[in-house]
């Protein structure tokens, strides 16, 4: 449909001897105010010099609209054209979903462009903690949302194992070890200080004894001990979501294979990075910061700024045409370094796109749960799971922007009523699963979805109610898309919430069994639209879509 409108519009703006200009379409927030509406007559205001309710009703005046498409053309408010589409047309569309099935809402919007996109990336010292599960779900759904628009989806995990944060942890792992051993040994004043560590520290003692007593200052056993212990548990967690990750890049191997030096000759070769008081800095000038950046530390060690320009460096060589990076808001002060470092090398900063997702709170009823992992009050990402379910996870920590504050709350995901959104949803499809077996059970052939097209009598359909359900889920496609464009998975949890209180609210004013057969087939049909699109969106949230509930 917006391809012949645009069509149309452009025919008559060319008729009228306007300026052509981009034509966006909007879905108005009002119902009433149609299906589709453009702004295009405010665009030309200026250049054409006219008030935009004269140009909107002139191009109106233009438009040869097929009413069997488009019932009414409204001029609203400053100049907007708003479009509604004719109930015939809705109807008609909504066969697609039927002929598309559990593929209904897959498009090539992102003609398989080459994609990377990272997130989790946590930390090998300690095991997920339930702040993480946001960048979890937001990453995965995200991951999914690309997939069904037609990119060529690589999902990958930075893989942290280097840096002062690891030294600490197989020093806490060494402590643990020593103690366990009977041993009057002091444990670090940053630490990590988990039960985990001494779970660590007794798997090594059960398998050792004694003989790692005495061991090389990094604690190098102990560190990979333990680096291999979490990781372990972290892709254990991950599973239970159901999130899988093609690629782990481990970041020692940038320092294995030489690109943490590589970066650093190329950049003083551009004059962007010198020496001095024994660190190297970047340029303030040079990648447009307020003042100039230590990447290596006189100690010798790189700040995070420099592995991770080499990292993304090493993405763009893997031939990746668009880059997403989850991060939570403590990355957000290196970010702006790490893209021009990126541009510097050559690269483009506009390929990469940065997800940051704000902080998460947990309320348990009027207590509020805080995490850490040194200091040992760790709500795991497994305990919040077994706690809620899977489901709950999955959609509460997707269904807010990520650039907000998410206060996760932990009664209302055990909720069973319709203001536990999740629950709300998995009603619905629950309902219309529980219609369709009672129609199958009375003879009705509600899996053959090509009989059901030749033999149903559309022009039934015709009530508001379900004209309005329709048209809902005919935007599927579109919110998918635009879930894609935007990295914005949580917009689909919003549209499926709708979904709900549209189809609920069509249950309760039409009788979907009835005496009526044909009329019941129709409905039927409307129900089996619903499932199909509430199914294929559960499926990109990882949520259950249960049959009974």
């Amino acid at each position: 449909m917006k391809e012949v409108l645009r069509k149309h519009i452009t025919s008559a703006l060319a008729e009228l001897q306007f300026p052509t200009v981009e034509i966006h379409f909007e879905v108005p927030k009002i119902a009433a105010h149609g299906d589709l509406t453009i702004n295009v007559a405010m665009l030309l205001a200026k250049s054409v010099g006219k008030n935009p309710r004269q140009i909107a009703q002139a191009i109106v005046e233009k438009l040869h609209l097929d009413t069997k498409l488009i019932s009414s053309v409204e001029i609203a408010g400053p100049g907007f054209i708003n479009f509604k589409f004719a109930d015939g047309y809705v109807v008609e569309s909504a066969k697609q979903i039927l002929r598309d099935a559990e593929h209904y809402g897959k498009s090539n919007f992102g003609n398989n462009s080459k994609t990377n996109i990272e997130w989790v990336s946590a930390n090998p010292t300690g095991p997920l903690h339930s702040g993480h599960g946001r960048q979890v779900v937001i990453g995965s759904v995200l991951a999914n949302i690309l997939e069904w628009s037609g990119f060529d989806v690589t999902r990958e995990y930075y893989f942290n194992n280097a840096g002062n944060q690891m030294r600490m942890f197989g020093e806490s792992i060494y402590a643990r070890y020593r103690q366990e051993l009977g041993d009057e040994y002091l444990f670090p004043e940053h630490g990590y200080n988990g039960n985990y560590i001494r779970e660590i520290a007794q798997e090594i003692v059960k398998e050792k004894g004694n003989s790692l007593r005495e061991t090389d200052a990094e604690r190098t056993y102990f560190k990979k001990r333990g680096e291999e212990w979490c990781f372990a548990a972290i892709k254990k967690t991950l599973a239970r979501l159901g999130v899988q990750h093609d690629v782990f890049y481990n970041e020692d191997t940038l320092y294995a294979t030489g690109k943490i030096q590589e970066i650093i000759d190329e950049f003083k070769k551009l004059d962007i990075a010198f020496e001095k008081d024994g660190a190297v800095w970047l340029r303030a000038e040079a990648i447009g910061a307020d003042k100039d950046r230590v990447i290596v530390k006189s100690t010798g060690e790189p700040t995070y700024r420099l592995p991770d320009i080499a990292y993304h460096r090493e993405k763009f060589r893997r031939g990746f045409e668009w880059i997403i990076d989850i991060f939570g808001a403590d990355h957000i002060a290196t970010i702006p370094d790490v893209l021009a470092g990126v541009k510097a090398l050559g690269y483009s900063p506009e390929k990469v796109k940065v997800i940051i997702h704000q902080m998460v709170s947990f309320v348990d009823g009027d207590d509020v749960v805080k995490m850490s992992k040194r200091n040992a009050k760790v709500f795991t990402l497994d305990e919040l799971i077994d706690e809620v379910g899977v489901d709950a996870v999955q959609y509460f920590f997707v269904m807010r922007s990520a650039n907000t504050h998410l206060e996760f709350d932990i009664a209302l995901a055990k909720e069973q009523s319709e203001q536990n959104p999740v629950y709300y949803l998995q009603y619905a499809h629950a309902r219309v699963a529980s219609i369709l077996r009672f129609a199958e059970e009375q003879g009705f052939d509600i899996r053959n979805f090509a009989g059901l097209l030749a033999t149903t009598n559309f022009d039934l359909i015709q009530s508001k109610e379900e004209i309005a359900l329709l048209k809902l889920l005919l935007g599927f496609p579109d919110i998918i898309q635009n879930c894609a464009a935007s990295c914005e998975p949580h917009r689909l949890t919003l549209y499926l919430r709708e979904v709900a209180e549209t189809f609920h609210r069509f249950y309760h004013e039409h009788r979907v069994i009835n005496d009526d057969k044909s009329l019941m087939q129709a409905r039927l049909v409307v129900c089996i639209m619903t499932k199909t699109v509430i199914a294929n969106a559960c499926k990109i949230l990882y949520v259950t879509a249960p049959e009974k509930m």
